[in-house]
């Protein structure tokens, strides 16, 4: 199936233009619809005030959260207006504690999510809660992009890393359309177990799989060289020159959310290409 609704979220000015400059580019090129949701975030906490205070702080917390949304909503609409794409921007304001719900609501109805990469030194958590909440919530795929890297909306070599997980097979459809128009996709096994009815093949029925939906596929086989499978992954990466990675989201229970993983973050903190998730 075709990518037709691309979804993007912006929460802070200071990334606004790179985050849609990603996100409209993956758009033209798979000729899709992108939808931005521009949220201003009121960090008031009302529990640490004094009653005599609290309805001030409130109201000057909701018209800042008001004027960035405005000041958000402005920008993406400028940007787009001066693009190809076919776009729609929606403006809300919400307090931290319901941004999950607000972006779930809006990216379960998208083919993909198009975020900037969430860590950093100049980041902020809410663009961490942004991600799990299209993966987890509202079990969307995810286009990680890191700030300097290209927007894939065609990439020549792509990586999937392969463990036979639900999660990996997962992010594996969703991005068969990208998988097609490669010119070579690259099925990677870290350390395939000795013992399963795989054993004898790793990788070999997904490379069938994609086989038959038209992709070049070959299947690499790798040890474990390195203390972590990310850095594993990442330097095979790299040194096969893939433009991006496809991979299972994987998370770990919050009260009734989730949260990213230790490998899934080590993953998204140090990729210099795009990653694709899903959970």
């Amino acid at each position: 199936m075709p990518y037709k609704s691309i979804f993007t979220v912006l929460t802070d000015e200071k990334f606004a233009k790179t985050t849609l400059e990603h996100a409209a580019a993956f758009a033209r090129a798979q000729d899709a619809h992108l939808d931005a949701l521009c949220l201003g975030l009121d960090r008031s906490q009302t529990g640490y005030y004094y009653a005599g205070a609290t309805a001030l702080v409130m109201e000057q917390s909701l018209n800042l959260a008001r004027e960035e949304s405005r000041k958000l909503e402005k920008a993406a609409e400028d940007f787009l207006d001066n693009t190809e794409v076919r776009w729609g921007v929606e403006a809300g304001v919400t307090q931290m504690a319901d941004l999950t719900r607000h972006v779930a609501a809006r990216a379960r109805f998208s083919d993909l999510v198009v975020m900037l990469k969430p860590y950093g030194e100049d980041r902020d958590v809410e663009m961490v809660a942004s991600v799990e909440a299209a993966l987890f919530e509202a079990q969307t795929p995810v286009l990680v992009v890191p700030k300097n890297a290209e927007a894939p909306g065609k990439p020549h070599t792509i990586t999937i890393a392969w463990n036979e997980s639900n999660e990996a097979l997962r992010a594996t459809r969703a991005a068969l359309p990208m998988l097609r128009d490669a010119n070579l996709v690259r099925v990677v096994v870290i350390d395939p177990p000795t013992h399963g009815p795989n054993r004898s093949d790793p990788g070999g029925l997904l490379s069938q799989f994609l086989a038959r939906h038209g992709v070049r596929v070959e299947v690499d086989v790798i040890s474990k060289t390195l203390p972590r499978v990310s850095d594993v992954l990442l330097r095979h990466t790299t040194d096969t020159n893939s433009d991006m990675i496809v991979m299972g989201a994987y998370g770990h229970s919050r009260f009734r959310e989730s949260i990213l993983g230790g490998a899934t973050r080590n993953m998204l903190e140090r990729a210099t290409v795009p990653v694709l998730m899903a959970h």
